[in-house]
């Protein structure tokens, strides 16, 4: 278990970073990119000479005996629900933090983004089944929290099931909502899942990964332990047949990822830990700011 004291400290250290982020960068993509749920009826006003004739009020109009317009406002609360890898893939680090450590980041600038926005906000933490849930709330102690859990939390599963936290996804959120789901996404296996709930919900994928999962370095004979399966091998990564093998390896999984979240009409980022992720994030809510 964390020291506490370094735990609040390594909290705050983010709060600070997410909370300036949020409030000076994305806090009005994030309003961009994401739209509410649609257009919603707001009140009714006197016609003005250019309003729409559509939008009379006859009813209104007959009663008071003066033309009344209705105006209509979109309906912009919406609710996040975070998805975040707890595998023991996820524990795994070579440049500057781990990658669940970088989804900590991320994540808390999407949630005070969120917050700007008074939306509610949700987490699923998930191994090979769902290990904790956050139920949406609004707010910056329920933020802190979500970003406390990810860093402090232990899981008791250790492998990867996309299919768990997919599944979970439709059983607990009745209205259409924002779905981010932060993973390395090392595993398959999870497209019917995925299009189900892609079909409900704008979801999307953010892959972390960490620059020695694309490219082994050369420093000979290392003796490797696999999280996941809880297995110790020896890898050569002398030779070129080995490192090739390895990267090739990591594409795949990395195409199917993006290929499979495609297919279903869900989004997709991929950022790896040891370059700022600010300015992807940023141009991604552009991007999707223009459709």
């Amino acid at each position: 278990m964390p020291n506490p004291r370094d735990l609040l400290r390594k909290v705050r250290r983010i709060e600070i970073r997410a909370r300036r982020l949020s409030n000076h960068l994305f806090a009005g993509q994030y309003h961009s990119a994401f739209k509410g749920r649609g257009i919603a009826f707001a009140e009714v006003r006197e016609y003005v000479p250019g309003d729409d004739i559509r939008l009379i009020d006859w009813k209104v109009t007959a009663r008071l005996r003066r033309p009344f317009v209705k105006v209509f406002e979109e309906e912009r609360e919406l609710t996040v629900m975070l998805l975040l890898d707890a595998s023991a893939s996820f524990q795994f680090g070579t440049y500057n933090a781990f990658k669940a450590e970088r989804a900590a980041e991320i994540t808390a600038v999407l949630a005070f983004s969120a917050m700007a926005n008074n939306d509610k906000v949700g987490a699923i933490f998930f191994t090979d089944e769902v290990e904790h849930f956050i139920p949406l709330r609004k707010g910056r102690s329920h933020i802190l929290r979500i970003i406390r859990d990810i860093l402090a939390y232990h899981p008791t599963g250790h492998g990867t099931d996309l299919n768990t936290p997919f599944e979970f996804v439709q059983r607990v959120l009745k209205r259409r909502s924002i779905i981010f789901c932060l993973s390395d996404f090392l595993t398959t296996g999870y497209e019917r899942s995925l299009r189900i709930m892609a079909r409900n919900h704008d979801v999307i994928g953010i892959q972390l990964y960490d620059p020695w999962e694309t490219q082994l370095p050369m420093v000979g004979t290392i003796h490797a332990y696999d999280g996941e399966t809880d297995s110790y091998g020896w890898i050569n990564t002398s030779r070129s047949f080995t490192r090739k093998a390895f990267a090739q390896h990591f594409q795949q999984h990395a195409d199917t990822f993006r290929n499979t979240f495609l297919r279903s009409g869900a989004d997709v980022l991929q950022l790896t830990t040891h370059r700022p992720y600010v300015n992807e994030l940023l141009n991604f809510f552009k991007r999707r700011e223009t459709r």
